[in-house]
């Protein structure tokens, strides 16, 4: 795993204008930076990355069979008790999944560590499934990079042959919170690729859903929504004043209830519980658990919010010693303690590794690097490639 300094494309402006991305002169694209990229053999992707997410993701579909019957780890995980039979039944239903994110450290002499898993509401999509492709095949014929550069990136025809199998054939709602920009461009995102698949679809503001005297979901125009993409947390909706309807409504969510239980950092704890030990995973245990003592005892321990975005709220500690901590407001929410597994340090730049997971599978590669070891808002997407 290299980090590769790359000369940036001269139509960069144009570019971003025909992807309805920001771009602001003399810095580029808001979010993206092309000046470098990161490179990786074909072993470290195959069996460093995406055999291991694979084999994580496996690993926590077993977490989920093991929460849905398990009314502590529900507790555990902060669900309302309303919601526990309806998320049984998503999963004793087989309700498909559509895609998340796995983050881990990785400094390409694996084995690769799971930080958390974006199973619910993951953005920079766009970025990893079709900015990043253009990219790669602008510096190819242009010259940037060495030729035969490839990338893990089968991101796009992943999403557009899940939709294809579905067997959504009535309208299918796409819903955020508008206001929220990237939520709202990863949602869009995701629609052009349900278009894609043939579906017909219609986007509404999340707060714009109605419900009508039988308890169903309808959008501004009366119609009764029976599927519903969503780029708003779990959490969020059981939280909503209409919440109690969800259960009984009818309508099918993407992502399913059974997500939740993957969605929250709680997970990180719960799948140390049960396979402590696996090379991928970090030790992790909820705040109030005794094993958590011994992990603080080391002296190197992240604490981190259950339920959170963006990096906020996280505290390091290395040697004793806490090396960063961020804000937010999820301070007084619960917590977890997982061991620490540094970003590798690029000169300062501390890359992120995302792989990209559509109906379980790992199909692309997502980079974000920040300039300490918190990948907050301000990250930027560097494009990868893949060379022997």
């Amino acid at each position: 795993m290299q980090r590769i300094p790359v000369t940036v494309r001269a139509n960069l402006e144009l570019a971003a204008n025909d992807h309805g991305l920001e771009y602001i002169a003399g810095e580029g694209i808001t979010g993206w930076d092309e000046s470098a990229c990161y490179q990786f053999t074909q072993r470290q992707i195959k069996e460093d990355i995406e055999g291991p997410a694979e084999e994580i993701e496996d690993l926590c579909l077993q977490v989920v069979d093991r929460a849905i019957n398990t009314e502590s780890v529900l507790q555990r995980l902060g669900i309302p008790d309303e919601f526990w039979d309806y998320i049984a039944d998503s999963w004793r239903n087989n309700e498909k999944n559509l895609l998340g994110r796995m983050d881990f450290s990785y400094n390409g002499n694996g084995p690769a560590k799971l930080l958390e898993y974006n199973a619910d509401t993951p953005t920079t999509l766009y970025e990893s499934a079709v900015f990043q492709w253009e990219w790669l095949e602008h510096a190819l014929d242009k010259g940037l990079v060495s030729e035969g550069c490839d990338q893990l990136n089968d991101v796009h025809e992943s999403i557009v042959a899940a939709f294809s199998v579905i067997g959504l054939e009535t309208l299918t709602h796409f819903a955020c919170n508008a206001d929220i920009e990237d939520d709202k461009g990863t949602l869009d995102y995701i629609e052009e690729c349900a278009n894609e698949a043939m579906l017909e679809t219609c986007f509404l503001k999340m707060e714009d859903i109605g419900i009508d005297e039988q308890g169903r979901f309808i959008d501004l125009d009366n119609r009764i929504i029976t599927s519903l993409v969503k780029l708003y947390p779990w959490e969020w909706l059981m939280g909503e004043d209409y919440a109690s309807h969800i259960p009984t409504s009818g309508v099918q969510f993407f992502e399913p209830p059974w997500k939740s239980i993957l969605s929250n950092k709680g997970l990180l704890p719960l799948l140390w519980g049960m396979f402590e030990g696996h090379p991928n995973l970090l030790p992790a245990f909820f705040e109030d658990d005794p094993e958590s003592r011994a992990l603080i005892d080391t002296g190197n321990y992240v604490r981190k919010p259950q339920l959170s975005r963006q990096g906020a709220n996280i505290e390091i500690v290395q040697n004793n010693v806490t090396l960063l901590q961020t804000d937010g407001p999820y301070a007084d929410k619960p917590h977890i303690f997982q061991g620490f597994e540094p970003l590798p340090d690029f000169e300062g730049k501390y890359p992120l590794i995302g792989c990209w997971m559509v109906a379980s599978k790992p199909v692309g590669l997502c980079i974000r690097e920040d300039n300490n070891l918190v990948t907050g808002k301000d990250a930027k997407f560097i494009p990868h490639v893949i060379l022997d």
